[in-house]
């Protein structure tokens, strides 16, 4: 693998973020466009975008709650790419950026199918509730940063 981490600001970059949850989440469990991407994704978000050989095969975003606070999201890995440790460099890489922007806490709502590795991540479960979405149950973490 030859993996490159982009801070996807250009919309050519942007565009791998797109690839890449479009491919892994909406087309896997049947997500309609209109719910895969939200009110979140517009110029406040950023994204990390993980290239192999210049193709996009992971992706997460972020966006500002608040100066010291901000939701980090849509952490996918394209199928044919996990289980290479993928999901915890995106990850790394995302929190590296939120760091240097002053932020203080990193907040997500994780899948309830996900919540033990962003546990290994340093990330702790906030309140005893979960989620109910459109498409998945989730349950609110953070880590401090």
């Amino acid at each position: 693998m030859d993996i490159e981490v982009l801070r996807a600001e250009e919309t050519w970059q942007q565009t791998g973020a797109y690839y890449v949850r479009i491919q892994a989440m909406a087309r896997k469990h049947s997500i309609p466009l209109r719910r895969e991407f939200d009110e979140h994704d517009g110029p406040q978000t950023k994204y990390i975008v993980l290239t192999d050989s210049d193709f996009p095969v992971a992706t997460c975003r972020f966006y500002p709650l608040d100066t010291e606070r901000a939701m980090v999201g849509r952490v996918v890995v394209l199928p044919e790419y996990r289980g290479r440790g993928l999901g915890k460099r995106v990850l790394d890489e995302c929190e590296r950026w939120l760091r240097e922007l002053g932020y203080r806490k990193a907040l997500i709502e994780s899948r309830d199918v996900c919540v033990g590795f962003y546990e290994k991540q340093g990330y702790t479960v906030t309140e005893n509730r979960i989620i109910h979405g459109d498409t998945f149950d989730c349950v609110p973490m953070e880590k401090t940063l």
